[in-house]
């Protein structure tokens, strides 16, 4: 049994939790903190004003939020804003570390990786994205020398868009499954659900309904609303809906009765969430052979892949769903996506990384 430890969790700082602009880092944060206090661990939260989690401890930190590092060019500069709440957290960190056995962060931004020398305790860093810029690749690139074994990632496509990435831990993610509900039956209405962004392909999911014919419910943060507006313009014959942002209880409950999801990323989505959401459910997903998503589904038994960027190998896999069956996809969640599987993966990285080091 290992011992417990003493765990600051440092939040993304695009968004305060609980308002969606995290994206699937919010749920991830969530489920580790939970399943850490759960095994014993006593844990803090530190995230940007606004924020709220369940029941977790939350130290709320003033400031200006960042910038999204998915909106930035290869060669995008390190900027930070005036009175940077991604600054200010990590001034509380280094503040408060002798309180803690570790640190962990969340934030995929240069400043932590940048700062990780200058502290005293370990810090443990959970990468949320793939390959993005030269500067946080450099900036990874020296912790992972540095601190071999201290960067975590969800899946082996995600690690493989770094170059060193055969020497990152691959984590997975998992869910607190009780509360998904299984539904063996769906109603006739495709699912769609992330922050609608241009990484995220939201176009070509809305393209596919059309072409087949069918109703595309959408559910998500929408951090830019004239984005959405021209998507709407573009496809005036469609037949969807946004259904707003919503909490997990209500969101399992709207895709739980979908006849399948769609995941349709533009880039290397590190992992995807959603994908166990549905599958807790039921839900079949349809999703592009790249990233994350391609190693949680299961072709022909959880869902369909599709080759990236086809438009017609979705409207064609929406056509194959009633071969699926929805009790294995609940099954697949349950066997590798459960909160207990995903503790024990980062359980082991946490003490093994302070094993390594001490």
């Amino acid at each position: 049994m290992n011992s417990p430890l003493r765990i600051l969790f440092l939040s993304t700082s695009v968004g305060s939790l609980g308002s969606g602009l995290g994206g699937g880092v919010e749920l991830t944060l969530l489920n580790i903190a939970q399943e850490m206090q759960h095994r014993g661990h006593q844990i803090n939260i530190v995230a940007p004003v606004g924020s709220a989690l369940a029941d977790l401890p939350i130290t709320q930190i003033p400031g200006n939020l960042q910038e999204t590092a998915q909106t930035q060019g290869r060669n995008a500069p390190i900027t930070l804003p005036a009175d940077a709440v991604l600054a200010n957290m990590w001034d509380y960190a280094r503040q408060t570390q002798d309180k803690y056995d570790l640190l962990l962060n969340f934030a995929y931004d240069w400043l932590p990786f940048y700062l990780t020398p200058f502290f005293d305790r370990p810090i443990a860093h959970l990468v949320s994205m793939g390959s993005l810029t030269k500067a946080m690749d450099q900036a990874i690139a020296k912790v992972i020398d540095s601190n071999p074994g201290t960067i975590g990632v969800h899946s082996h496509a995600q690690a493989e868009t770094f170059k060193f990435g055969d020497r990152c831990v691959v984590l997975g993610n998992g869910l607190d499954l009780s509360l998904y509900q299984f539904q063996p039956d769906s109603e006739n209405y495709m699912a769609w659900v992330g922050r609608i962004a241009p990484e995220k392909g939201i176009e070509d999911a809305i393209a596919a309904v059309q072409a087949a014919r069918t109703t595309l419910k959408i559910w998500g943060a929408m951090p830019d609303t004239a984005y959405w507006q021209t998507i709407c313009q573009t496809y005036p014959e469609a037949n969807i809906s946004y259904e707003g942002f919503l909490s997990t209880a209500e969101l399992q409950q709207a895709i739980g009765h979908s006849r399948g999801l769609l995941m349709t990323p533009k880039w290397i989505e590190a992992f995807g969430n959603v994908a166990i959401e549905a599958l807790a459910c039921g839900v079949p997903v349809i999703a592009y052979r790249r990233g994350g998503p391609a190693e949680i589904v299961e072709d022909g038994k959880t869902g369909w892949l599709v080759e990236p960027d086809s438009v017609a190998g979705l409207v064609e896999a929406m056509g194959e769903l009633d071969k699926i069956d929805r009790h294995a996809c609940r099954q697949s969640a349950e066997t590798t996506y459960s909160m207990g599987a995903m503790g024990d993966r980062v359980d082991a990285w946490l003490h093994n990384m302070l094993h390594a080091i001490y």
